[in-house]
């Protein structure tokens, strides 16, 4: 080691020796340091983290109870803050619950009734629903829903038979100055009465202001076994001031603007939610949402308006109706509520209105389970209809019998000449006496029957929750097998019934083929389309299901017994004694139009030759 490295190497001992002597604590800083390591141990335990977090609190309440009276100084402010409470109101068909934050009706539950997972059936319920007058005052803007109203009563309200009660919840401004909803139930109604009033609101709603707005919103829960199907079938109704009655899509979210308006109604498959206006509303608008939500069906949105006079006391007359979209139930309310039931279009929707309906609740008068009702409704519509079967069936036959002399016809003339070797067949037609169409017609007349029915069982509420046989419920499929849902051809389940039905079809299908000698696309389209009505009808109400299959083997048997009782031979000769009478001048009007259309194919063959 060199003179300069140990020199360097002695200076920084005597540095660091220095720097220990002349930097140690004294015993004053030694005893302050002690004191902060004790405040900090104490800081973390148990007892003084519980202190700290009171003191917390409580500076959370001072800048609470700042921000209530800051709101508490504006309009409506002693109604801004309070607890809610809730009152019910029931009857022996409803249980309506009423909220004393925003005075609404915070949930409707339908006695008797219950769900598909068998709880009981609550029409909606919950904070997501909103019910209030909105208008603005002082330049603040008024959702009354958001506001605590005074109830004249806490005490549960029960009515039975004649008796009735009302409830009055009051949202004060000051003294004479406030709104009152009132509420009145009577026994065995599924109405609930409710009457808007205002007093001394004249000087307090905005003076440019000439209408008050009514937002009522509702998520509507499942209530059916079918998701899909109940979407479909649910949407938003409303009544035009003395006009008629009309739906927004079921199918799409949409949202309508409307005039003058008797009733609007939030409306699922077997259930609606309807307020009617005495005096009507002056407008307003009406949006349905389908929402991503697996146990909402729909979300509904309505903001009515309610025209606003200058005066001292406003009343609004109103009602609600809870309750199922059961027709008889439904007409007794009056408003025509019952055109919320879709009977169909056309023809099918005065067949089932004035002649199925009817004889279904005379037959349900006889207090029979639903499944014999929809054999003994089926039998008769068989019975009615058996004298255009018959007549179709015998025009069916003498085709048959014409058959191999129409065979002798197309085998002289050819296939190539197609005009020719039809006016040969409307020749042999016009001498055996024969219409073509004798067959189809009285079929084509038949069929808004069957259709009727298509839109009569899937919305009639009688069969809701009813069973017969293994079939637990005829408003809704019966599944036997179910598995994930199939994207191709988007079912999830097998339908007994449906198949029963499916079977029917096919073998009343082979049957016909087999007895008119069908053959070519004719007879493997008849094999088709029962296979395309089995992936149509698989997830419709069973009690559909069971007309259909009733219908097709009532049908098999009907014409099992009339082709017994017809002769071919006696047939045969009918047409032979019709070929030798004189021909007739006199032509029918499908004989004419034919006629026509031949001399009109024969033209353009020449034309374009």
């Amino acid at each position: 080691m060199d003179r300069n490295t140990f020199t360097g190497l002695f200076l920084i001992m005597i540095i660091l020796a220095g720097s220990v002597f002349f930097m140690k604590p004294s015993e004053e800083e030694i005893k302050k340091e002690q004191q902060l390591q004790d405040s900090i141990a104490q800081a973390k335990s148990p007892e003084t983290k519980k202190t700290t977090d009171s003191l917390f609190a409580a500076q959370q309440g001072l800048e609470a109870s700042t921000v209530d009276s800051t709101q508490m100084s504006g309009p409506f402010g002693g109604a801004k803050v309070g607890n809610e409470e809730l009152i019910s109101l029931e009857n022996e068909f409803i249980k309506a619950t009423i909220s004393t934050k925003g005075g609404r009706v915070k949930s409707v539950e339908v006695k008797g009734e219950k769900d598909y997972l068998g709880k009981p059936l609550v029409l909606f319920g919950g904070d997501k629903n909103r019910f209030g007058l909105q208008f603005s005052t002082a330049g603040v803007n008024i959702n009354t829903n958001d506001l605590y109203f005074r109830p004249q009563t806490k005490a549960p309200i029960i009515v039975k038979n004649t008796d009735s009660a009302s409830l009055t919840m009051r949202l004060s401004y000051a003294e004479n100055k406030y709104i009152d909803y009132i509420y009145s139930l009577k026994g065995n109604s599924h109405q609930l009465g409710f009457t808007i009033a205002t007093k001394g609101m004249q000087d307090v709603v905005a003076p440019t202001e000439t209408k008050l707005v009514l937002n009522w919103q509702a998520d509507l829960p499942q209530k059916e076994k079918d998701m899909k199907d109940e979407r479909n079938r649910s949407t938003a109704y409303f009544k035009e001031f003395d006009g008629d009655v009309n739906e927004l899509s079921t199918t799409k979210d949409e949202t309508k603007d409307l005039g003058k308006t008797d009733w609007v109604s939030f409306k699922q498959h077997y259930f609606s939610n309807v307020l009617i206006a005495k005096n009507g509303f002056s407008g307003g608008s009406l949006k349905v949402t389908t929402v991503n939500n697996d146990e909402i069906v729909k979300s509904f949105a309505a903001n009515m308006s309610l025209d606003f006079n200058r005066q001292d006391v406003n009343t609004y007359p109103m009602s609600f109706y809870f309750g199922p979209n059961k027709f008889s139930i439904l007409k007794d309310q009056g408003h025509d509520l019952e055109k919320q039931i879709n009977m169909g279009w056309g023809p099918m929707k005065w067949i089932n209105r004035f002649i199925t309906l009817p004889v279904f609740n005379l037959l349900e008068g006889f207090n029979w389970n639903y499944g014999l009702i929809i054999f003994v409704l089926t039998v008769l519509l068989k019975l009615v209809l058996s004298p255009l079967t018959y007549k179709s069936y015998v025009s069916m036959a003498k085709m048959r019998v014409l058959k191999p002399e129409m065979d002798e016809i197309k085998a002289k003339v050819g296939e190539d000449n197609q005009t020719l070797l039809q006016q040969e067949y409307l020749k042999l037609y016009k001498q055996a006496g024969v219409n073509p169409m004798g067959g189809c017609i009285p079929m084509v007349l038949q069929m808004p029957f069957m259709i009727a029915f298509f839109f009569f069982f899937p919305n009639l509420f009688e069969l809701r929750g009813e069973s017969f046989l293994w079939m637990k419920d005829l408003s809704t499929y019966d599944s036997i097998i179910n598995f994930p849902m199939i994207p191709v051809i988007n079912i999830n389940h097998i339908s007994l019934m449906c198949i029963l039905m499916t079977c029917a079809t096919l073998l009343s299908t082979w049957y016909n083929n087999m007895v008119s000698g069908a053959t070519g696309q004719m007879k493997y389209i008849g094999y088709f389309m029962p296979l395309i009505f089995f992936f149509v009808l698989n997830s419709y109400p069973a009690g559909l299901n069971y007309y259909y299959f009733l219908s097709t083997c009532l049908t098999f048997v009907t014409q099992f017994f009339i082709r017994q009782s017809i002769n071919d031979e006696k047939i045969h000769a009918m047409i032979q004694a019709n070929k030798k009478r004189p021909e007739s001048s006199k032509k029918s009007t499908f004989q004419k139009r034919m006629e026509d259309y031949m001399r009109q194919q024969q033209q353009a063959g020449k034309n374009k030759k």
